[in-house]
This record gives C-alpha cells, structure tokens and sequence, in this order.
C-alpha cells in the first residue's frame, strides 16, 4: 500500500483527516478560541510543507550510475 502512495495523495488524506477532526470539533459544539484555531491550522499546514520539502522524488542513483556519469564528464 505504501508503495503506491504519492505524495499527493498523502497530503490529501492528511488534510481530509484534519478536516474531519475539524467537523467532528464543531458538531460538538466546542468553544475554540482563535487561538486554539490558529494552532488547529499550524497543525493542519506544517506536516504537509515538510512532507513537500523531505519527500525524495526520484530513487537515489546506484554506484554504477555514479562511476558512468564520472566518465562522461572527463
């Protein structure tokens, strides 16, 4: 299943996650103030950035690769 995960699709169900917790808070009827929100929205964005900045996006390159591209070059 990992395998399959894009990091597109990781961001989504992160955010359908926040937004159902988000609903549920609601429906509740809980008081937040502006700042439990602004925590709220910190915790809904920050994952996400760093999942975009970290995520590798291609496989890393094998030694034969390395060795290859260092001739071309000479």
């Amino acid at each position: 299943m990992m395998k399959d995960m894009t990091r597109s699709k990781a961001i989504k169900i992160w955010f359908a996650a926040v937004a159902l917790i988000t609903a549920a808070v609601i429906a509740y009827g809980v008081n937040l103030a502006l700042s439990t929100w602004t925590v709220m929205l910190a915790v809904c964005l920050v994952p996400p950035i760093f999942l975009i900045m970290l995520w590798h996006d291609g496989g890393s390159r094998t030694i034969a690769e390395v060795i290859y591209d260092a001739e071309q070059r000479h």
